[in-house]
């Protein structure tokens, strides 16, 4: 009987640590990323009474309880935060914490240090990709994000441009003759722009146009001549010479006034095999122009996509890929330890995550611009409560009754 109270006070314990598990649970029900855990219990070893061989059996109480976190998906829900992220399917995203261990993470709210290094909320390093040179090689080993804040993109000379357009098949020769003019804005060295225009005149000849490609004599210190040329269409209104295979006389900006280096452009006629100009009864117009150059550019915005890339949003309009999250799959997630700021960390039992991009290998999809909600139930965890209230009164009954029967016991000798 007397073992009785051992058993109620294991039984106490046990409870008294459930009870602490949904009040964390309850606590971190608006914590992005939270994952609940909820508690095994377990019976101590059993005792047999009397001679026979388990007809009687008594058990020892409760052992201590077991808590296991459970990886269960969480409401994705859409945020206001540029580099806001959830992970939606299995996985981690990787960080480094300040002792320079991996440790990981479903946190969403991520930041950027003033030296560029993209952190999360709480601080810890995000582990993944960063574009070198130009280049983002995401074969190579992870390491620390670093976005280039504040810095100043390098203007790019413009190498080639193109129309494409339709010239009038309808249009006279005159006199005089009916013209047409397209420009383009050109960027040099120095990230300084340029107006080259190409004024098409109808030819005599039948369908023919003539072509002259200008600068401003303002642009220069000695004016330059103008680059001529002649283009023919066939009786279907497609672009016959210069073909394909052409190569066109290329346009020499030469002593810019700007003191910029000397520019060398290509007009791309044709798209491949596909003629960018064309003669139709149809009023010339352009539909498209493009250029390769862009000027010297102020980083003014880093966001997150899908897919976990990291981009930058320049002045001038431009987004660039500066940089790519990894993310971990672990086969066993419940073995993770959790050590706070919605990190956890390996344990013995835990096996070796596997690191790579995401949506690859099982691992799950980043959203961009959005956050994943508390896996908590409220409703579930105010149950479990109700229960284990009701259980540790009920074995605090148990101790009192004992309690009843020792002093019975005691006063027999009375």
């Amino acid at each position: 009987m007397f073992t009785s109270f051992s058993t109620a006070l294991s039984a106490l314990s046990a409870y008294a640590t459930a009870v602490d598990v949904v009040g964390n649970n309850l606590a971190n029900l608006n914590t992005p990323g939270f994952k609940s855990s909820i508690v095994a219990f377990n019976d101590l070893v059993t005792q047999s009474l009397g001679s026979g061989l388990g007809t009687t059996q008594v058990g020892f109480g409760v052992g201590r309880p077991v808590t296991l976190r459970q990886f269960s998906q969480g409401a994705i829900k859409s945020s206001s935060g540029s580099l806001d992220a959830a992970i939606q399917g299995d996985g981690f995203l990787v960080v480094r914490n300040k002792a320079g261990a991996l440790i990981y993470t479903r946190g969403g709210y991520l930041q950027v240090d003033k030296d560029g290094n993209l952190l999360t909320s709480t601080g810890e390093k995000l582990q993944g990709w960063t574009e070198q040179a130009g280049v983002l090689d995401t074969t190579k080993p992870v390491g620390d994000i670093v976005v280039p804040v504040g810095t100043l993109k390098a203007p790019l000379t413009t190498k080639e441009f193109s129309f494409d357009l339709n010239l009038d098949a309808a249009a006279s020769a005159g006199p005089p003759p009916d013209t047409f003019s397209a420009s383009i804005e050109v960027f040099d060295s120095l990230g300084d722009s340029h107006i080259i225009t190409v004024d098409y005149t109808k030819s005599a000849t039948a369908n023919e146009w003539d072509y002259s490609i200008l600068i401003p004599d303002a642009d220069v210190t000695t004016p330059i001549t103008p680059v001529t040329g002649t283009l023919t269409f066939d009786a279907n209104g497609v672009l016959t010479s210069p073909d394909a295979s052409a190569t066109m006389p290329q346009i020499s900006i030469t002593g810019l006034a700007n003191g910029a280096a000397d520019m060398d452009l290509n007009w791309n006629l044709w798209d491949e095999q596909t003629p960018r100009v064309t003669q139709y009864a149809q009023p010339s117009a352009i539909s498209a122009n493009e250029q390769d150059g862009s000027p010297a550019a102020q980083l003014i915005r880093v966001g997150l996509g899908d897919g976990g890339s990291v981009l930058a949003q320049f002045s001038n309009g431009e987004q660039k890929i500066v940089g790519q999250l990894a993310m971990a799959a672990v086969r066993n997630p419940e073995s993770l330890i959790a050590v706070g700021n919605n990190n956890y960390q390996l344990s013995a039992r835990t096996a070796l995550p596997a690191i790579g991009l995401p949506g690859t290998g099982g691992r799950g999809l980043i959203l961009g611009g959005a956050t994943e909600n508390s896996t908590v139930d409220i409703a579930r965890e105010f149950t479990n409560l109700i229960v284990l209230q009701r259980g540790y009164q009920a074995n605090t009954r148990v101790i009192t009754t004992v309690d009843e029967l020792s002093q019975e016991t005691i006063n027999l000798k009375r």
